[in-house]
């Protein structure tokens, strides 16, 4: 309870707090328009974020980097989760897939780049392990290709034609979700000597103890769900009335909020040479993000959506997906990084946002 306590006085993102019960009273008494209610709800998931982060690490702090990466990256993606399943039960299908593609993207560009140039500023060369990037990109290719399928089908059918995009989708979906259990198995189990860390060592932190790291997830997880809604319930009118997309919204806005507190996790643990912990958490979260929770809510879409969601995303976002794939695969296949290789990453990034922001 003290490095709770000593956390939320020393850490600035948890000062943003405040705007947790503001947002709560200005939504139950109808106070604020509908760009207010946007503005706040996502000043108050920041925080909540990192309620999460860190209680993760509380949780995790026992455990090997790959299993505490699998842990982060899981809790991690929860924002993004309990936010596109408040979008997808309000029927606003294109901003799930802008936001999951964008959350794929945030996390293997801006995420993965920004620990390469931060790491690399304090440490002239850094290691990382080489199996553990190459099979996270191997399943992001998988992804690629699961994608293209039925948005090429559908593209290509006649008029006449009246093809089951949505039976496609959801079997692909099912097999998106068994090739990442089985990776599961083959990371933690079968095969966990590969994925030991390229390094060790590193000051003594403090983490929160198990009882208060259980009891703020279970706590955040309701104010997330709770600020979601509101968040959902505002977007649409506040994008319009500040002159966005929804696809801008949902690419770059709302993973950048839902990852907020994750940034934090791993450019300190780039600073800290400690890259393994960053490349597992980074590329662990796009890899959960497009084999378990995009195929599960495909599924569950036919329950809580007024139509079932499909894999037909959009040719840019899937290409935006395939890209930022190869970027990695291309600087990260050595093992080994400095600070110039984190440039490229961001690079890419810029282009996609600026490209998404004029659209």
């Amino acid at each position: 309870m003290k490095q709770f306590v000593k956390d939320l006085r020393s850490k600035p993102i948890f000062w943003l707090g405040i705007f947790i019960p503001i947002v709560l009273i200005m939504h139950w008494s109808h106070a604020g328009s509908n760009s207010l209610m946007f503005l706040l709800s996502l000043l108050a998931i920041i925080p909540l974020g990192g309620f999460i982060s860190h209680a993760t690490e509380g949780v995790a702090a026992k455990t090997g980097d790959t299993i505490g990466g699998l842990l982060n990256a899981t809790l991690g993606n929860l924002t993004e989760l309990v936010i596109v399943i408040a979008a997808l039960r309000g029927g606003l299908v294109d901003l799930v897939k802008a936001s999951l593609a964008g959350v794929i993207v945030t996390n293997s560009l801006f995420l993965l780049g920004m620990c390469f140039l931060i790491g690399g500023i304090k440490t002239r060369v850094q290691e990382f392990n080489r199996i553990n990037a190459l099979i996270q990109t191997s399943l992001l290719f998988i992804v690629c290709i699961a994608l293209l399928v039925p948005t090429i089908v559908s593209k290509v059918k006649d008029d006449s034609q009246s093809l089951p995009i949505g039976s496609i989708s959801l079997g692909i979906a099912i097999i998106l979700l068994v090739v990442y259990v089985l990776s599961l198995v083959f990371s933690i189990k079968t095969h966990s000597d590969f994925f030991k860390s390229a390094e060790h060592g590193g000051e003594h932190e403090e983490h929160w103890s198990l009882g208060v790291s259980g009891t703020v997830l279970v706590i955040s997880a309701i104010c997330i769900a709770i600020v979601s809604e509101i968040f959902v319930e505002a977007v649409g009118e506040a994008a319009t009335s500040m002159g966005l997309s929804q696809g801008f919204v949902g690419f770059i806005i709302i993973p950048l909020v839902g990852t907020a507190a994750e940034m934090m996790t791993v450019f300190s643990a780039a600073a800290k040479n400690k890259l393994d912990i960053s490349v597992a958490v980074t590329m662990g979260s796009s890899t959960q993000v497009s084999m378990f929770i995009t195929p599960v809510l495909v599924i569950l879409s036919y329950f809580i959506a007024p139509a079932p969601m499909d894999l037909e995303f959009r040719g840019g976002l899937i290409f935006m997906i395939l890209f930022a794939t190869l970027s990695v695969s291309l600087v990260a296949n050595s093992g080994k990084t400095a600070w110039y290789l984190g440039i490229p990453l961001l690079a890419v990034y810029a282009i996609f946002g600026v490209t998404l922001f004029f659209l």
